[in-house]
C-alpha cells in the first residue's frame, strides 16, 4: 500500500486547542480549523467563497504542546498533515506542521521578540550641543584607548577608509 499523499491547507481556527496526555505521558491536542476555499466567476469578474470544509486536527509531541500555547480561535494557519478519515462531513486530519500564516497579522518568535524597550514612549531627541574641544590623546597606547587613527577618522567624518586589512584590501567603517 502506498504512503499517505501530504494534504496542505490553509484555514482559520474555529475552536479552542483541546491538550490531553496519554498513560505514557505524550502530550496530544485537538482543534478544529475551517477552510474556505474561493473560485474565480468567470461570469462575475470577481472570486467566490465555496462552501467551508471543516477539519478536526489532531497533533502529537512537541507540536501539540506548541500549537496549545499558540493557536487562539480566530488564527489563521497553515497546516500539512495526512488525512486519516471522512466521517461526519469533517476531514480528519493528522497534522504534520503547523504555521501562522502572515497574511493578515505580524507572529514574533522567541528570538524576534521585541525589547521591553519598544514599548517604551517616544521622546523628542535632545537638541545636540556643539561639541566640546577634547584634550588631545596621549600618544602611547594604552588598554582600552582607540588606536591613533581613531581620531583622525572621526575628525574627518568618516570620509575615506579607516584602515586596511592584514590583506591589503581597505576596511570601510559603515554607519
Amino acid at each position: 500500500m502506498a504512503p499517505p499523499i501530504p494534504h496542505v491547507m490553509s484555514g482559520t481556527v474555529s475552536s479552542d486547542v483541546e491538550c490531553r496526555f496519554t498513560e505514557t505521558g505524550l502530550a496530544v491536542c485537538r482543534f478544529r480549523v475551517t477552510a474556505t476555499p474561493s473560485h474565480w466567476d468567470a461570469a462575475a469578474q470577481t472570486w467566490r467563497d465555496s462552501a467551508p470544509i471543516p477539519y478536526i486536527c489532531t497533533a502529537w509531541r512537541d507540536l501539540a504542546r506548541n500549537a496549545t500555547e499558540s493557536l487562539t480561535p480566530g488564527v489563521t494557519v497553515l497546516i500539512t498533515g495526512r488525512i486519516t478519515e471522512i466521517r461526519d462531513n469533517s476531514i480528519y486530519l493528522s497534522v504534520d506542521d503547523l504555521g501562522v500564516s502572515l497574511r493578515q497579522r505580524i507572529a514574533y518568535t522567541e528570538t524576534s521578540l521585541p525589547s521591553p524597550a519598544a514599548a517604551a514612549p517616544v521622546a523628542a531627541h535632545p537638541t545636540p550641543q556643539p561639541a566640546a574641544p577634547s584634550a588631545p590623546r596621549a600618544t602611547t597606547r594604552q588598554p582600552g584607548n582607540p588606536p591613533a587613527w581613531w581620531d583622525k577618522q572621526r575628525s574627518s567624518g568618516w570620509s575615506e577608509p579607516a584602515a586596511s586589512a592584514a590583506d591589503g584590501s581597505p576596511l570601510h567603517v559603515v554607519r
